[in-house]
């Protein structure tokens, strides 16, 4: 019986001293450090998007390039990446739908034009998520940005001006949830 207690005590303890940043506070784990093209990226930030309030539709996660600030995560030479974990059934349709519309609302109709062929590119890339399931976007100057299912790659679209109307919908200055945007970021509200 003391060995059981003893277990337990064990167990607690390594849960206390977990690195906060790598796990969140749903268990879904992130690391804290990411190498994509040779560039080191930290984690910035975590949070959960809630639709309708009480509904968890994803635990997002956002490293930055090492020596980049906040108000840089959108330059040209930024190095960045999104980890998002779900908690919801969402098919592929429903990801492209919003990934033009949210980039449609954030930009000029003429700005929108000319990135409507590499949003359908990017677009065609979505796979249907079930709970669990990840898609990892990513950014780096040589490569553009590309994306990742479950650690599975599924492509790419070239372009430093795509990829910041691309990672806006999350991290811009008309988000998706500005909450969201703002933890991801590191800027804690006060």
């Amino acid at each position: 019986m003391k060995r059981k207690g003893y277990v337990w005590i064990v167990f607690l303890l390594a849960w206390i001293f977990m690195p906060v940043q790598a796990v969140g506070a749903d268990g879904n784990a992130f690391t804290g450090q990411k190498n994509i093209d040779g560039y080191a990226l930290s984690l910035r930030g975590t949070d959960v998007l809630r639709y309708m309030i009480f509904i968890k539709a994803y635990k997002g996660a956002f490293y930055l390039q090492e020596g980049k600030t906040a108000d840089q995560a959108l330059d040209e030479g930024a190095a960045r990446c999104l980890v998002l974990h779900y908690f919801q059934d969402i098919g592929a349709d429903d990801f492209a739908a919003a990934t033009r519309e949210m980039i449609k609302k954030n930009v000029a109709p003429d700005r929108f034009s000319s990135l409507l062929s590499k949003i359908q590119q990017f677009n065609a890339f979505y796979r249907d998520v079930t709970p669990g399931d990840r898609y990892t976007a990513a950014y780096t100057p040589e490569s553009g940005t590309r994306l990742w299912f479950n650690d599975k790659f599924l492509g790419g679209v070239e372009g430093a001006s795509f990829a910041a109307e691309f990672f806006a919908i999350w991290i811009g200055e008309n988000p998706i949830d500005t909450k969201f945007r703002d933890s991801l970021l590191g800027r804690h509200r006060r």
